[in-house]
């Protein structure tokens, strides 16, 4: 991952309904002519843009506002099933907060970014271990295309997010969960949440491959 000093300050946005996570992969469908034009020149250029849950506004027509942090983007799969629309698979890499923004051409929203540092890696509380168990059977049945390799099941910060991004919580929740700086607290929430819902003792009963 490159240097935060080696990293654009002025980020292209895409405001969505949906939480981007790092590591993680989101299929976008694009056909408006600001986001194709931004997926063409991230393509041609190697670049990327950043994703930002809506706070307020909608997807498409007037630029929303987005909540402050969000995660950079980058294109590793596309295709044109016809002609003016775009299929992408992006993948998360690095969180960021918006500072400001404003729009550029084609009213694409830009924000003035402050790249966020990256956790170190933290070993599993002990009280968290059979999240890792968990988080291991839900790999092997959601499979490699959804939850895709480097797997590091040693580390809190990997874990937490991945828990982050497949519970079925409200956006809102995914956000804040985003917002933590620190993959123990992360952790932490995700484990109670689990517990107190009883999913955790309910999934680990279950035969493997149910």
């Amino acid at each position: 991952m490159a240097d935060a000093a080696q990293l654009p300050p002025l980020l292209p946005l895409f405001p969505l309904q949906t939480v981007l996570f790092p590591g993680a992969l989101l299929p976008l469908h694009v056909f408006e002519a600001r986001y194709m034009d931004l997926a063409t020149r991230c393509l041609r250029d190697g670049s990327v843009f950043g994703v930002n849950l809506i706070a307020e506004g909608r997807e498409v027509g007037a630029p929303a506002r987005p909540y402050e942090v969000g995660v950079s983007a980058r294109i590793v799969e596309w295709d044109m099933a016809k002609p003016g629309t775009l299929d992408l698979v992006v993948r998360g890499e690095r969180r960021y907060r918006v500072l400001r923004s404003e729009l550029g051409a084609n009213s694409l929203l830009l924000g003035e970014v402050e790249w966020l540092a990256e956790a170190p890696h933290r070993a599993i509380p002990d009280n968290c271990l059979s999240l890792v168990a968990l988080l291991r059977a839900i790999v092997e049945d959601a499979g490699v295309e959804r939850l895709p390799e480097p797997h590091d099941f040693d580390d809190a910060g990997w874990v937490g997010l991945r828990f982050a991004e497949v519970l079925p919580i409200p956006a809102q929740a995914k956000q804040a969960l985003l917002e933590l700086d620190d993959p123990t607290d992360r952790l932490e929430i995700v484990r109670q949440f689990l517990d107190q819902r009883g999913l955790l003792a309910e999934r680990m009963k279950q035969p493997k491959g149910s």
